[in-house]
This record gives structure tokens, C-alpha cells and sequence, in this order.
């Protein structure tokens, strides 16, 4: 039996946030299977099918989180643990993975380490690595889906709505 039900509104993973449309059963690899049908509310030129008994595929899915989630979240960031990862290939393995995963405590925390570094490496005339930039706008647009879903605000409204609500907590990032 399915977890999520039609009209459902869920993030999926890298994809951002997504209408679950049907559950229905089709043919895709020679045997029928339940699948999930998810269309992006941003990019509804997608359609994404997640078989519904793989547990890898279905375990990227969460409902969006509620204002009042998201609210403890932004209470929350300036005290999260920021961590830069030296190797290269090891943080673009991780950086991946936490993209994928979906968590929206680690994507913060994912945006804020990239955005130190950015910062650190503009100080210094450089910028960030290609790989690191494009990790950093799949993970600001995954985030800016979910807050702008969850407030009933514009995706370009988030950076400062969340600067207002720093300022509301008493901690200006």
C-alpha cells in the first residue's frame, strides 16, 4: 500500500518540490509495478515516476516541511555546524549525497559551508570551484521550492524572508 496519497506535496530529493498526480500501475521494465506519478510545481514540463515499492527511490520523498518547521529551522541556522571538506572528490560525493537526500537540515547546512567558502575564496580573488557552484544553486533552489511552497511566497522572496525572520530571532547572520 502506498505511503503518500494523489494531491500529496512532497520534496523529492534534487528535484525539489513535487504534486503527486496518480499512483498507478504501468509496464516501464517488463513487469507492472505501483509507481508514483510526481510533477515538480516549478518545472511542470517534468514528469517523474518513483516505483513505489523501492525503498532507495521512495526513502529521496518527505512531505514539505510546515511554516512552523521551517520557522524552528531559520531559528536554528546561524548556530548549525558548518564543515568545509578539503578532498575534492570526497565533498563532491557528499555534497551529492546530501542533495539527493533531500534533508533540509542538511541542505542548510550544505548552503552554509559553500557560502563561507564562496566568501572565503572571494577574500582572497578567487571563486569557488565549478562543481561546489552548481551544488550551491541545486541546493539554494531545493530549499527556496520548499520555504516558497510552505509560505505561500515567491522562490525569490526567500533569502529575505529568512533575513527577516534572523532579525525577528535576534540573530542577524
Amino acid at each position: 500500500m502506498a505511503a503518500y496519497q494523489v494531491n500529496d506535496t512532497v520534496v523529492y530529493g534534487p528535484h525539489g518540490v513535487c504534486k503527486i498526480t496518480e499512483i498507478s500501475e504501468r509496464d516501464m521494465t517488463g513487469r507492472p509495478m505501483e509507481y508514483y506519478v510526481l510533477k515538480p510545481i516549478y518545472y511542470d514540463t517534468s514528469t517523474i515516476f518513483v516505483p513505489s515499492g523501492n525503498e532507495a527511490l521512495t526513502s529521496k520523498m518527505r512531505p514539505v516541511l510546515s511554516a512552523d518547521e521551517i520557522d524552528e529551522l531559520i531559528k536554528d541556522m546561524p548556530e548549525e555546524n558548518y564543515t568545509w571538506i578539503d578532498d575534492e572528490n570526497e565533498r563532491k560525493a557528499k555534497y551529492r549525497d546530501t542533495l539527493s537526500g533531500g534533508d533540509t537540515q542538511d541542505l542548510v547546512r550544505l548552503v552554509q559551508a559553500l557560502y563561507l567558502r564562496k566568501e572565503s575564496q572571494t577574500s582572497k580573488g578567487k571563486k569557488l570551484r565549478y562543481a561546489d557552484e552548481n551544488i550551491l544553486k541545486d541546493a539554494e533552489r531545493v530549499l527556496n521550492e520548499e520555504f516558497a511552497h510552505a509560505f505561500n511566497i515567491k522562490r525569490e522572496q526567500v533569502a529575505s524572508f529568512i533575513r527577516r525572520k534572523l532579525r525577528e530571532a535576534g540573530k542577524q547572520p
